[in-house]
């Protein structure tokens, strides 16, 4: 779903669960084209949305620039149910909403902050994911 004309696509919130699982939607799963028992790779968000990049191996060897050590925060593993737990570095707390949108074609964006997420605030149609 795009908020406004010519924004990002949006796939819906994601609460962070119990643990720091998050659950990735079945949209964003199938865009992304993630797998279960894959590695997760966490890397940083853009600093006006916060929040991070969630990808795999596959999606990273497309870009045109390497990775830096500088954005990569971490790694996971998917595991069944489109689940993954963020790392203990990411500065996200359980209970804590965030949107998930199609930020690259090498990484799903779940961003904490910024203009996008509050458009989105405005949206009480956007799926929300992981509520406990």
């Amino acid at each position: 779903m795009r908020l406004v004309k010519g924004a990002k696509e949006t796939f819906g919130w994601v609460i962070v669960g119990s643990g720091r699982k998050i659950i990735v939607p079945l949209k964003a799963w199938e865009r992304y084209q993630f797998r279960v028992g894959e590695e997760a790779v966490f890397i940083s968000g853009s600093k006006k949305s916060g929040g991070f990049g969630l990808t795999n191996h596959d999606l990273l060897s497309k870009l045109a620039i390497p990775l830096s050590e500088k954005r990569l925060l971490g790694y996971g593993r998917f595991n069944p149910n489109r689940e993954v737990v963020i790392p203990k570095n990411i500065p996200v707390q359980p209970g804590e909403r965030l949107l998930t949108v199609f930020g690259s074609g090498a990484a799903l964006g779940f961003i904490s902050h910024g203009p996008i997420y509050e458009e989105a605030v405005q949206h009480p149609e956007l799926d929300e994911i992981n509520k406990e």
